[in-house]
């Protein structure tokens, strides 16, 4: 089976999850984090190098401000738990804004390497395509490798394949200009319900996936 290099992921269905168990929809977060590792967990199984999650974007946080700070202090946790794995993390969204957590901070200088740094982790908090993208009319970028060295996140690889649970049939503005060519699986159950035969399915079906980058 091919193995994609580079893996994204769109944890969706947290609050809907939180509703169908009788919970308040913040609590919900919180249950997608065991998923999370047991992600990570298969990707260095496979040999898959590297793995974006989308933690939270900039329109989610005009939820109201439970919901706010439910995800924010779970991304934060999230972040906490992958630095104790084999990985080299990164943590990539609008830092100047009073919505991104100071915990998180360190992690966005440069890429911090845990253990043997086994997988290049990307972690995307309070993230925006409009504040990824918002070099490229300043330095005039009009060719893909000057694209690529003026967005915000030029250290994240192309993806090969997306996969989004939650049953949701849209990227909602991730990395745009790295999923150009991904390949989108989605998966209708809620991420905190994430079983690895999601995980494998969605492995099996982009191996059928016939890869040609345009060409």
């Amino acid at each position: 089976m091919r193995i994609p290099d580079h893996i994204g992921l769109i944890p969706d269905g947290n609050r809907r999850w939180a509703q169908r168990e009788g919970f308040n929809k913040e609590k919900g977060y919180m249950f997608g984090l065991i998923p999370g590792v047991k992600v990570f967990k298969l990707c260095e199984k496979l040999g898959v190098k590297e793995i974006t999650y989308y933690g939270f974007t900039t329109d989610n946080t005009k939820r109201p401000k439970l919901q706010r700070k439910a995800f924010t202090d779970a991304c934060v946790k999230a972040v906490n738990m992958l630095s104790k794995e084999d990985a080299s993390l990164l943590v990539l969204g609008n830092t100047r804004s009073q919505m991104f957590p100071k915990e998180l901070l360190p992690y966005t200088f440069k890429r911090k390497k845990f253990g043997n740094g086994g997988i290049k982790v990307n972690f995307l908090v309070n993230y925006g395509w409009e504040w990824d993208l918002a070099n490229l009319k300043e330095n005039n970028s009009t060719n893909r490798k000057t694209i690529k060295k003026n967005i915000n996140s030029y250290d994240v690889s192309r993806i090969d394949l997306i996969i989004r649970w939650g049953g949701r049939r849209r990227l909602s503005g991730f990395l745009p200009v790295q999923s150009v060519y991904s390949d989108f699986y989605v998966v209708n159950d809620y991420w905190p319900d994430f079983k690895e035969k999601q995980f494998y399915d969605a492995l099996k079906w982009y191996d059928d996936q016939d890869i040609t980058l345009g060409g």
